[in-house]
């Protein structure tokens, strides 16, 4: 990738989601990331999934090998795989997750934030942190902010 290129590109965020030991991904949320996708809100740059067996080894799963239920077409989301991780990421998100559990690894570019971020870099500014706020944070907070009768 040459630098025009990356001074077009939005801001690049990876999420590791965990399927319980006993539900394994079945495909159900692959039609909405398609969506993000055709509406040019995110751009998938790597796709990948591990399983953290019962005596803690970490191992890569293809999507294909997955076991998605119906008719989902894994067609876009096999083929993504910009290398931006590699096996020390994967092994890292397997520690994340309970034994007997997969996960998907998904990173992508907020395409939607895009001309935001080339504005701001236009004008010399850099992102120099970021973070999430967990829904169940959120969740806990309002409660606590719940007159107690």
């Amino acid at each position: 990738m040459i630098d025009s290129d990356l001074d077009e590109m939005g801001p690049i965020d990876y999420l590791v989601i965990e399927f319980p030991a006993d539900r394994p991904p079945n495909g159900s949320a692959l039609p909405l990331l398609r969506d993000l996708v055709d509406r040019d809100i995110i751009r998938v740059l790597d796709l990948a999934f591990v399983q953290k067996d019962v005596d803690g080894s970490v191992s890569g799963i293809d999507i294909a090998d997955v076991g998605l239920e119906g008719d989902v077409d894994v067609t876009l989301f096999a083929e993504a795989a910009s290398g931006l991780l590699d096996e020390t990421d994967l092994g890292d998100a397997g520690e994340a997750l309970e034994p007997g559990c997969s996960a998907a690894v998904l990173v992508y570019e907020n395409r939607w934030a895009a001309p935001l971020a080339r504005a701001l870099r236009g004008n010399g500014a850099q992102m120099v942190a970021s973070g999430r706020i967990p829904l169940q944070s959120i969740l806990a907070s309002l409660d606590a902010l719940e007159p107690q009768g």
